[in-house]
């Protein structure tokens, strides 16, 4: 009789479980049969395809749980030690699960909005400005919102505990809350949560936009609460915070327009032939797919230092076509060069020296000859006009060789005294 009583209590324990794996079993399957249904329906609509795509998972673990619940409640006795202990568990996997659906309803009105409001496609073209606005505005409201599900859900789960229940209602109820949630705001992290919601609101960059940062070029892959991914143009990926595109000028060269211009500077010999070479450029921008029209300028920027400074102004559809064709264009150039002008490639100079016993002498200047003034404001009629019209007023008052702080200076010309 002894051993009897003590395996009964064993005997049961072993039902109970075995109710509760049946349970959840048939509510696993319960789950599969309304993916099926969900997945035969004719006609069903895309919102019917997306909740069953993105809530599959947490519909059949809110299933299988409400089961095990169920089953607890129904096979166990409410005495039993152990019986809080479960109820206290499933409770808190119940609220899990329930913010994990709610959650991934969240991720179908995600999908809906983008696909009604942003064209619904993850590649978008440089032009479409207005869809990748919208799209990076409904993503980063998407994360708040999940974020604060999660932390509603996590809230609800420390109520469940007596001790965090009583620190919560003594928190919320006391008059200080206000300037503990406002300190809390001015922190590093929330900060960062605030910057991203407004950069996105505020329109300085999207998903898809070319910005250079950090002295690099690429395009905005992901736009978080905290921080902005972008995709470098060799694959590499810069990490940002929110902060940074707050707080640090940066340059979006698609904010308003794709369509860029850029310059390729080449210096060359003083005899180069510009109308040809403007001829040539025409001929290698006409001949291109990545010229988009708008911009074929040639102009000479620079001719000191022994070399002519060459700058070409070409325009580009994008920045990868930009990128392209400015070294598509220096190429050219360069080929062009050395084929047809290879007297007008750089080279430095020498140039011998004069000396007494040399049979080259120096032009001699004859009487009345023109020539160049020596002096800006003395040394000939012109310069003394000049000078007169710096000169200070004449008078007593001022004694000449002597400034006001007594400073001596020397007189630029005679007063005639």
């Amino acid at each position: 009789m002894p051993e009897a009583i003590q395996l009964e209590p064993v005997t049961h324990v072993a039902v109970n479980v075995a109710w509760v794996a049946g349970a959840v079993a048939v509510a696993y399957g319960a789950g599969m049969a309304l993916s099926w249904l969900l997945q035969r329906i004719e006609g069903r609509s895309v919102v019917v395809d997306d909740f069953e795509e993105l809530t599959r998972g947490p519909v059949r673990a809110t299933l299988m749980v409400i089961a095990a619940k169920t089953a607890v409640h129904h096979t166990s006795d409410p005495s039993s030690v152990w019986r809080d202990g479960v109820d206290h568990l499933l409770v808190i996997a119940l609220m899990a699960t329930n913010t994990w659906l709610f959650a991934s309803l969240i991720l179908v009105a995600e999908r809906r909005a983008i696909a009604r409001f942003a064209g619904g496609g993850e590649a978008m073209t440089d032009a479409d400005r207005h869809r990748r606005r919208v799209r990076t505005q409904i993503t980063v409201l998407r994360r708040l919102v999940v974020a604060l599900v999660v932390v509603f859900g996590l809230a609800s789960v420390l109520t469940t505990f007596p001790a965090f229940s009583n620190i919560g209602k003594t928190l919320f109820a006391s008059a200080g809350v206000l300037s503990v949630v406002a300190g809390l705001a001015a922190q590093t992290s929330l900060g960062a949560a605030f910057a991203g919601i407004q950069i996105s609101f505020s329109d300085a960059i999207r998903v898809g936009d070319v910005v250079v940062v950090e002295g690099e070029w690429g395009r905005i892959e992901e736009i978080t609460l905290t921080y902005v991914v972008v995709h470098i143009w060799d694959e590499r990926r810069l990490v940002l915070p929110c902060t940074y595109f707050i707080k640090t000028p940066f340059q979006n060269w698609t904010r308003n327009a794709t369509a860029l211009l850029g310059t390729v500077a080449l210096d060359v010999d003083f005899t180069v032939p510009l109308d040809a070479m403007r001829a040539e450029l025409d001929r290698l921008l006409k001949s291109s797919k990545l010229w988009d029209g708008r911009a074929n300028v040639l102009q000479v920027t620079d001719a000191v230092g022994g070399y002519v400074r060459v700058q070409i102004l070409v325009s580009a559809p994008n920045a990868g076509s930009l990128s392209d064709l400015r070294c598509d264009v220096r190429e050219g150039i360069v080929t062009w060069l050395q084929r047809a002008q290879p007297g007008a490639l750089l080279r430095h100079r020498l140039e011998h020296a004069a000396t007494a016993d040399d049979d080259t002498v120096r032009p001699h200047v004859g009487a009345g000859e023109p020539r160049a003034d020596a002096g800006l404001f003395s040394g000939s009629p012109g310069a003394e006009e000049r000078g007169r019209a710096f000169d200070g007023p004449d008078g007593d008052d001022a004694d000449d060789g002597e400034t006001a702080d007594g400073r001596e200076f020397a007189p630029a010309r005679s007063r005639g005294e």
